[in-house]
């Protein structure tokens, strides 16, 4: 499953100019494992892990890191089409 959740990261973000992290993408809202939905986080993928980051309001960035190998599910969030 490691290179579908690969896949799927890719597609939810983007690359940063200038480093080997992405950002999600504009509108884009990130679920792993039923936890926390991350909207504004970039992500840095690794062999092992995934580390999102966000910046808090104060200003301090909190990073989280997921194993590969234990996410059971990822969901995406994006903005629908208006009928």
């Amino acid at each position: 499953m490691k290179a579908t959740w690969e896949k799927i990261f890719e597609y939810a973000s983007m690359p940063l100019h200038g480093t080997m992290s992405r950002k999600l993408r504009k509108g884009m809202r990130l679920q792993i494992n039923e936890g926390k939905v991350y909207e504004a986080a970039v992500l840095f993928l690794n062999e092992k892990f995934v580390r999102l980051t966000e910046a808090e309001a104060d200003g301090t960035a909190v990073n989280t890191y997921y194993d590969l190998e234990r996410i059971v599910s990822i969901r995406t969030l994006s903005p629908g089409e208006k009928q």
